[in-house]
């Protein structure tokens, strides 16, 4: 059952892309998605709002997880948020069914 987040880090004057592209440009973004049980991370910007990155957060389970929220990581994470003064609102989720079979009637491959 793979767990996803979505991160909204919002700032001012643009120090929310800032932050995503010192994690980038760091390693710390790579890093992360090298540790076990990642399946995604990746960062994106809402059209509507400037002030905003979305990271698209997914892991393997729970303990995946847990071992990322333990990981040394996780501090330079929070220096970073700290530095461009960001602010996060979460959503999370988890895929514990397959989307049922008629839903690819809506998708244009």
């Amino acid at each position: 059952m793979s767990i996803t987040v979505n991160l909204y880090y919002t700032g001012k004057n643009g120090s929310a892309r800032q932050f995503a592209q010192e994690m980038e440009s760091s390693g710390v973004a790579a890093a992360i998605r090298a540790e076990e049980g990642n399946e995604c991370y990746c960062y994106f910007q809402p059209l509507d709002d400037p002030e905003t990155i979305l990271l698209i957060d997914r892991w393997r389970d729970q303990a995946s997880l847990d071992v990322h929220h333990a990981s040394p990581m996780m501090g330079q994470l929070a220096a970073l948020r700290d530095k461009y003064d960001l602010h996060m609102h979460v959503e999370r989720y988890a895929d514990a069914d397959p989307a049922p079979a008629g839903d690819d009637k809506f998708l244009r491959k």
